[in-house]
């Protein structure tokens, strides 16, 4: 069995916590594809999972969607015995009518309160993990959130509560491939700039550690990509490749970690080339996004590594077209859940931090 595979199936005995599964934009399809989770839960051998949203717009879009649901409100303690019978939900209020496929301002404290509550119970290791549903970025902006994104506002709350800072690192795991991009939400012309070796130096240092102490490798091998066409062809298209991520693999692999490359990217994504590495490092958000999303686009799941907690998500928006109508598909949702469970499985044997239990 691939390493690829070894962490998306089966799972360790020890950790009976629940996952804890917040919202997301209660107008998407994070509801449409929670319920069809659940629905799925016996046939899929799913990890009991508290969803932590609005049970009113739950109600409703399962109704809408044409699915007999029991819910029973609960908390870390109960969901587990509640979940072979019914849809755990921890309330989290909305005090707004929420309509399928149109968000709505009224729902982003909500929405952030539901991530707040999944981190707070991860980190009091009454959960075993956070899994987020996916949010809207424009409708929380216009409520005043103040971060780029999930992985951000992640980041802070976990710093806020341990008291040391955090580097949240992305990626996205897929059954063909997992890959990280060194720069993520800024654009294209900035990334030259952004991209530097002690960001780089960073990034492979907690993608190394997370892959031996959260996904069980005991020698990750990273790859690391150009910044340019053809690695730089020795500075001939560009410095960075040469001047920057030369030394800094250099340096990664002084320290024990397997890092190598500058690779040239074109040539790094084929069937041939993905069973040389367990995960590519990419410069930028597309060099990673794109082939991780074109090798797996239905079944691949965002995970931050770098956090005191494991948290996966979904590698998919909001979908607001598809909210509501039926036809979401839960296929990444419930990789995200998988995941996320094998993942607590291997750090609770491991040691690696999780929360206090």
């Amino acid at each position: 069995m691939s390493a690829l595979k070894d962490v998306s199936s089966g799972a360790l005995e020890g950790d009976d916590r629940p996952l804890a599964l917040s919202q997301g934009d209660p107008a998407g399809i994070g509801p449409d594809i929670a319920l069809a989770a659940w629905a799925r839960r016996l046939e899929l051998g799913l990890r009991p999972f508290l969803y932590i949203g609005d049970p009113s717009v739950l109600a409703a879009r399962a109704h809408l969607i044409g699915m007999d649901v029991p819910f029973r409100e609960a908390d870390t303690g109960s969901a587990t015995s509640h979940f072979a019978d019914a849809f755990p939900v921890l309330p989290v209020p909305i005090g707004a009518e929420i309509e399928a496929g149109r968000p709505h301002v009224a729902s982003a404290r909500s929405t952030i309160a539901a991530i707040e509550t999944a981190v707070s119970l991860c980190l009091a290791g009454k959960a075993s993990a956070v899994v987020t549903n996916p949010i809207a970025k424009s409708v929380l902006y216009e409520a005043g959130f103040g971060f780029p994104g999930h992985t951000e506002f992640l980041a802070d709350l976990a710093a806020k509560a341990t008291g040391t800072p955090v580097t949240p690192v992305m990626m996205l795991a897929g059954p063909k491939l997992r890959a990280i991009p060194v720069t993520i939400h800024i654009p294209l012309k900035d990334v030259a700039t952004a991209l530097t070796q002690d960001l780089l130096l960073e990034t492979c240092r907690i993608a190394d550690h997370d892959l031996r102490h959260r996904f069980g490798m005991a020698h990750p091998r990273l790859a690391v990509a150009g910044l340019n066409p053809h690695a730089g062809e020795d500075g001939a298209i560009g410095l960075e490749d040469r001047d920057l991520i030369e030394p800094a693999i250099t340096l990664l692999r002084q320290e024990g970690i397997n890092a190598f490359g500058p690779l040239p990217a074109d040539t790094m994504f084929h069937d041939e080339a993905r069973g040389r590495y367990d995960v590519a490092i990419c410069m930028y958000h597309d060099q990673a996004l794109i082939p991780a999303k074109a090798l797996g686009f239905d079944d691949s799941v965002n995970v931050t590594l770098g956090l005191p907690f494991i948290r996966t998500s979904p590698d998919h928006g909001t979908a607001f077209g598809l909210a509501g109508k039926g036809v979401a598909r839960e296929t990444s949702l419930v990789a995200a859940l998988k995941l996320a469970s094998r993942l607590s499985d291997t750090a609770l044997h491991s040691g690696a931090p999780q929360g206090q239990s």
